[in-house]
């Protein structure tokens, strides 16, 4: 009878002290970004601004998923190339599911304390990014402009073309 209720106290003392989150899962993540074309710039910052990532694609880094107790952390990600548009993707993180499990495993202290902490809490909401970058339309556009002769210069002149009135639309 001493021995079950020892073991019966290391149980609860231990369910009491653990944190499920903390425990299962992790308060990193993983985050690959591939992009179309490969080379792109990559650079993240966190939600205060500091830039936390510099690097080229296809990469992989880790990011963290708390932003202090009880805060969860969200992310900018830049994707810039030579002669492409720049494309700006929001990271943003949300409630881990292990959090939860200190209802039944973690206790108070895994839910209040731990978890909350380490930021084990949340969790990444994307794994991947796959983005395509767009070429920039580098094309001069053409723009018409009327004229009175008088305002043009005499090197304009000899470049105009005089139009038939016959076949003009009325």
């Amino acid at each position: 009878m001493k021995l079950l209720t020892k073991a019966l106290s290391f149980i609860v003392i231990i369910l009491l002290l653990s944190s499920c989150a903390s425990i299962v899962s992790k308060s990193k993540w993983p985050l690959t970004v591939n992009t179309n074309p490969n080379g792109v710039k990559i650079e993240i910052s966190d939600r205060k601004g500091f830039t936390i990532f510099q690097g080229i694609s296809p990469t992989t880094m880790y990011l963290k998923s708390g932003g202090g107790f009880f805060a969860k952390q969200s992310y900018t990600l830049k994707l810039t190339m030579d002669g492409y548009e720049s494309k700006i993707i929001p990271i943003n993180c949300s409630i881990n599911g292990w959090y939860f499990g200190n209802i039944i495993f973690g206790g108070l202290i895994g839910l209040i304390i731990v978890d909350p902490a380490t930021g084990a809490m949340y969790r990444l909401d994307l794994e991947n990014i796959n983005e395509t970058l767009e070429k920039k339309d580098n094309q001069i556009q053409a723009a018409l402009e009327i004229k009175d002769i008088k305002q043009i210069s005499a090197s304009m002149i000899q470049h105009l073309v005089k139009i038939d009135q016959t076949n003009c639309v009325k």
